[in-house]
């Protein structure tokens, strides 16, 4: 297994980094809207769709949803991102409940509705950041990160209270103020490389907080809907990882909530200070 890892790592991170940091434009956007594609076909097999022509179907729906967008010009619109925003404060009620709220998601149709709001909107908060450019998906991408660091090595030596048992056993409260308190730290970091004034740096810092936390949330909701289905990972698209949605879940929340909190937060707040 720990092989098999290393052989799939050793060839998806370097095509990942040059599409994410090498692509802009129309090339990046198709770039990423092959993983949300990947991470579409995955996520009609936790709907319950387990029909492979079924779950093509799911996907093509997606993927004009995308050329739609493109086409008039909404992949890189706020209101997206405002749909992500209303959407995660469903799923944070729905997995704070679970298994009791299993009663008022687990159709099919809702489980798809839930992908939409979930995956499209974090297509769209790929394309504004990479707009933006490198500086800002850099940031989110290591908050992710670092947020997995530090709640793993506290979580693994400290961890005692449960955060959610009946969703992801594993996860413990002090994981979560472990990974807090290194994107904080990340936060700062970012802050005096940029620059940044204290309200500019106050205001980074509280982002990066809400933001993890909404990571872990990511997580969760995965976790939920793999437990629901009663499945260890969402695909084997990558030998020794699992799927893409096992990698991108934390992302499918931290990347539309910080484009979001980019666009209405800090352009105004920075731009006050310095330019982005």
């Amino acid at each position: 297994m720990l092989k098999q890892r290393i052989i799939t790592a050793a060839w998806l991170a370097p095509l990942v980094l040059a599409g994410l940091f090498g692509l802009d434009g129309g090339a990046f956007a198709l770039f990423t809207a092959l993983i949300v594609l990947l991470g579409t076909w995955e996520w009609a097999n936790l709907a319950g769709i387990t029909r492979a022509a079924l779950r093509a179907q799911v996907v093509a729906v997606m993927a004009m949803l995308m050329l739609v967008m493109w086409l008039a010009g909404a992949a890189t619109a706020a209101w997206p991102l405002w749909l992500a925003a209303a959407g995660w404060l469903i799923n944070f009620y729905w997995v704070t409940r679970y298994p009791a709220s299993g009663q008022q998601w687990q159709a099919t149709t809702r489980r798809l509705a839930m992908g939409l709001w979930v995956l499209l909107p974090c297509w769209v908060g790929f394309n504004i950041l990479r707009e933006s450019g490198i500086a800002w998906l850099l940031f989110v991408l290591l908050l992710v990160w670092c947020a997995d660091i530090g709640a793993y090595f506290v979580g693994r030596n400290w961890g005692k209270r449960k955060l959610a048992p009946r969703v992801s056993p594993g996860k413990s409260w002090e994981g979560v103020y472990g990974g807090l308190a290194t994107t904080a730290l990340l936060a700062i970091a970012f802050a005096v490389g940029l620059s940044l004034d204290i309200a500019g740096s106050l205001t980074l810092v509280l982002v990066t907080a809400i933001v993890t936390l909404t990571s872990v949330l990511g997580d969760l909701l995965e976790s939920m809907l793999k437990r629901h289905r009663n499945i260890k990972d969402s695909s084997q698209l990558l030998p020794g990882h699992g799927g893409v949605l096992d990698r991108i879940d934390s992302l499918t929340a931290a990347i539309p909530l910080f484009a979001l909190f980019y666009l209405e937060v800090l352009v105004p707040v920075l731009a006050q200070g310095q330019p982005l």
